[in-house]
């Protein structure tokens, strides 16, 4: 399948059909050139990334709605001004090219439409450029509703704005090294003889940054477990549970298993229940476990409900990776933008609560939870620990020192774009609290 003609199919299966964007490339997989992926994974994300802002752009230029049957050709429109506006391609190349897939479309008519829509875009763009100024959702590149909820958690000085800019940025290639087996510089020094640029991360000391992205077939001892991919952020999970041998630990919510495998690298000598709601979603953290040689045991369960599956023995610690907006990590998964609604965030908040209150009976006295989301929303993070707080008595907030993100009345929340290589790279938005149980 033609490359451009593929972007258009996979950026109708997440607006019409709701699909994710990785499934909705795997799905077109087959018919993909090996050689067209990384093409047209960086046109599907880029298109859905600005999705709002090209939009409005789009509808400067078109006359009259498209109808529902030629959404086709708006998403063929909106790549055509992606590549104009953010490619390396020439623009003579990204007009034609792109004119050229109303044949494959079988939609003839649509040629000067097309033509004529990136024609006036270059013609008008400086135009058009003053009125997205004036416009949040084509400035920001975020729905009204989002831009809205963050700038009620993040008023002062213009943190809401950072927040929204760094969503809006490729983020980095994070690897996680098993320090157990080789050191962050010698892995560095192995990199660099594979021609792969890398440096050492500043918070997790088994965090290590990629200059460039790359395929994971071409990292050294990929296949072999001893690196994994997965970002900063989320590697100081398994940091502050900080587990011990011989503790019994729960990691509820645990697809699709980074944190369950990073906990088992720190320390292997441990009784670890990897829980998830999803039979499906526990087979990448079984593939991860056979990939990696570490050993858990595995759990399609509710975690709103143990008395279905808990078999009554405490845990010293439970990691708890509440289900969330993903406010944090739009950046790397920019669909959310699109397929996230308003009126999932309250269900969402609930959900939370109520694994708290179904989780906390099975932790032992002395034992450590913690709670952990990737949300910059403050009524999923620091708001719901403080009410859980309230709600239980035995329950004692412990300090997180570190020098990573931003202390909050409960708990610590880092935002996206924050820390990172050299302060520059920076992290996925993350919250943590660590609670103790008296």
């Amino acid at each position: 399948m033609n490359s451009r003609l593929a972007v258009v199919k996979i950026l109708l299966q997440v607006t019409q059909h709701g699909r994710n964007l990785p499934d909705a490339i795997a799905y077109y997989a087959d018919s993909i050139d090996e050689n067209d992926r990384g093409l047209i994974q960086a046109m599907s994300y880029g298109v859905i990334r600005l999705f709002p802002r090209l939009k409005f752009i789009a509808d400067q230029l078109i006359s009259k709605p498209l109808k529902t049957k030629d959404q086709d050709i708006v998403m063929l429109i909106l790549s055509g001004l992606y590549q104009l506006i953010e490619m390396r391609i020439p623009d003579h190349a990204a007009v034609s090219e792109t004119v050229k897939i109303t044949k494959s479309l079988k939609k003839p008519w649509a040629k000067n439409l097309v033509n004529a829509v990136l024609r006036n875009y270059q013609r008008q763009a400086e135009l058009i450029n003053n009125k997205i100024e004036k416009n949040a959702e084509a400035k920001f590149a975020h729905p009204f509703w989002w831009i809205k909820l963050i700038k009620k958690t993040w008023p002062e000085n213009q943190l809401w704005e950072q927040v929204l800019f760094a969503n809006n940025q490729n983020p980095p290639m994070t690897l996680r090294l098993n320090t157990s087996h080789i050191s962050r510089k010698d892995y560095i020094d192995l990199l660099n003889k594979n021609e792969i640029t890398a440096t050492e991360a500043k918070y997790s000391p088994d965090a290590i940054y990629l200059e460039k992205p790359v395929q994971v077939s071409q990292l050294p001892l990929f296949a072999e477990g001893k690196v994994s991919v997965q970002d900063e952020a989320a590697q100081l999970a398994a940091i502050l549970l900080n587990p011990q041998k011989g503790d019994r630990i729960l990691d509820a919510c645990a697809a699709p298993g980074g944190k369950t495998i990073h906990l088992l690298e720190r320390e292997s000598k441990i009784d670890l229940l990897a829980l998830d709601i999803e039979k499906s979603r526990l087979q990448r953290v079984q593939e991860n476990l056979d990939r990696t040689e570490l050993k858990a045991q595995l759990l399609a369960a509710n975690a709103f409900d143990p008395d279905s599956w808990w078999d009554k023995k405490p845990f010293d610690r439970i990691l708890l990776d509440a289900p969330c907006s993903a406010s944090g990590v739009i950046r790397r998964h920019p669909d959310i933008k699109l397929l996230r609604h308003e009126s999932d965030i309250p269900k969402l908040i609930q959900d939370q609560e109520q694994i708290l209150n179904a989780l906390w009976p099975l932790l032992k006295s002395g034992g450590m939870l913690l709670y952990a989301t990737c949300s910059v929303l403050a009524e999923e993070n620091t708001l719901q620990i403080q009410h859980f707080l309230q709600q239980h008595a035995d329950a004692e907030l412990q300090p997180i020192i570190s020098d990573w993100g931003q202390q909050q009345i409960a708990g610590k929340q880092i935002l996206p774009g924050e820390g990172g290589k050299n302060g520059e790279e920076g992290m996925d938005g993350f919250f943590y609290a660590l609670i103790q149980k008296q």
